[in-house]
């Protein structure tokens, strides 16, 4: 009998980030999942901003961003530092021992360089291996580990990899320890039918609806890499996966988005 032991893997975004209020309410939902627990962050909005205001023009290509070595410093110095930080100091004052990692530190998350056969992306990671090992130790340890959108590639490069990408991997190498729920929160209730009405949640979201919605052009941007990861860690292992506001995390009943092949 397989006697894994639950952990929930959640990923929030830039808008959550953004907003003060909403990020320690966030928190506060966060610090009280019962049992095991990792926190996956982006920070899209805090970086275009800052990039914005040193004269570099950010540049997107279906919700992924090209990343030059001007950008990539940009967002090591936010992710890495501003906003990690900020999120460990505010877990650490309501009594959650967090820490926060780059995929560099202990050698977490190891990724390549993006190779697009027409599209040069930069300074942008696909994540290749995570250190399932040192991960496990820590969480065993009593440590909540606080991941940024940061990997290496093991040869002294950092690379900017998308954070829902990041919270997939993390979730699939722990599937193989632990019994993993993996959240995907930001600011809607959940992915929407029509993108101006948050009462179209769409409640259960199959590979055929979403290729559906998808070619219907209703679902773009960067819910496509969301919910490309989300499939993908269902089919590796990840046993649920819901996507919707932070509500859910302390309310089972809540309106969300379920994942299912």
């Amino acid at each position: 009998m397989d006697n894994k032991k639950p952990i929930t893997v959640v990923k929030i975004g830039g808008n959550i980030i953004d907003d003060a209020t909403e990020l320690k309410q966030f928190l506060a939902d966060f610090s009280k999942i019962e049992g095991n627990k990792v926190l996956v962050h982006g920070g899209g909005k805090s970086a275009t901003k800052m990039a914005k205001s040193i004269g570099l023009i950010p540049q997107m290509i279906d919700g992924r961003r090209i990343t030059d070595a001007a950008m990539l410093e940009v967002v090591v110095m936010i992710y890495a530092g501003q906003i990690n930080k900020d999120i460990v100091a505010q877990l650490q004052a309501i009594n959650t021992n967090a820490m926060g990692f780059s995929g560099a530190d202990g050698n977490l998350i190891q990724s390549q360089k993006r190779n697009h056969p027409t599209i040069d992306y930069g300074f942008v990671g696909d994540v290749k291996k995570i250190n399932t090992p040192l991960l496990e130790t820590l969480i065993s340890s009593g440590i909540v580990p606080v991941f940024c959108a940061i990997t290496h590639d093991k040869n002294g490069q950092l690379l900017n990899t998308n954070a829902d990408t990041i919270a997939s991997e993390v979730a699939i190498a722990l599937s193989e320890v632990f019994e993993v729920t993996l959240s995907y929160c930001f600011e809607k209730p959940g992915v929407l039918f029509d993108a101006e009405d948050d009462s179209s949640v769409i409640k259960k979201m199959n590979q055929e609806l979403y290729a559906k919605l998808k070619a219907e052009k209703a679902i773009h941007s960067g819910m496509i890499p969301k919910l490309d990861n989300c499939f993908n860690s269902l089919s590796k292992g990840v046993q649920v996966i819901k996507i919707g506001h932070h509500k859910m995390l302390k309310d089972a009943n809540a309106v969300c988005t379920r994942i299912e092949l």
